[in-house]
């Protein structure tokens, strides 16, 4: 069977990166394979994970949004990747990237979209926002990535329950482990499942 080759790029830890190895290992990913690993920081320790796993890998340093988006074009070209993958990818892509690979770019948020999302949302500013406003659930989301920041189609989504005494830390490491390792995998099968077989 015809896999669907799948590009991952990744700006630091690359927890959610060894949620998508680990997925692809226990045949939770089987219709995609992740073949290349891009980081935009030379020392994000996610490149050691693909290195573990016996994934290519390259560092691609921000100089001109241009010339950083065309390096990242001729890394996916070059490999024929038909998936990509933004794992804890801090740089937000161009209108001139995401254009190009439409239903193509798909990313994990760490909130119930449109919930906590869009210019500005990331990281632990995400759970400070969820917490300061006090709703009583989060989540994550996996959606499609357009020019809009967390703007695209959603493709899944799971709810997390908030508890008394969240941190922005600990509710975070929640929603990483019962929504994001889980639905990220999820997802990554699901749209490569849909590639392989609309181009067999």
């Amino acid at each position: 069977m015809n896999k669907c080759k799948i590009a991952v790029l990744v700006s630091g830890g690359g927890t959610n990166l060894q949620a998508l190895i680990d997925a692809e290992k226990s045949g939770i990913i089987k219709s995609g394979k992740i073949e290349l690993v891009i980081s935009n920081k030379e020392n994000a320790y996610a490149l050691e994970r693909a290195t573990k796993a016996d994934i290519k890998t390259a560092v691609v340093k921000k100089t001109t949004q241009e010339e950083f988006e065309a390096k990242i074009i001729a890394l996916l070209e070059e490999n024929n990747i038909q998936l990509i993958v933004l794992a804890g990818f801090m740089c937000i892509l161009s209108e001139n990237f995401t254009s190009r690979y439409p239903k193509k770019i798909i990313n994990v948020h760490p909130s119930l979209i449109p919930s906590f999302c869009g210019a500005g949302f990331y990281g632990l500013k995400v759970h400070e926002a969820a917490l300061g406003y006090g709703v009583k659930v989060t989540g994550a989301t996996v959606h499609f990535v357009n020019e809009i920041p967390d703007g695209g189609e959603i493709i899944m989504q799971k709810a997390v329950y908030i508890k008394d005494g969240d941190t922005p830390e600990i509710l975070q490491k929640r929603v990483m482990e019962e929504a994001e390792w889980k639905i990220l995998p999820e997802a990554v099968e699901f749209v490569s499942n849909n590639t392989v077989t609309t181009e067999e």
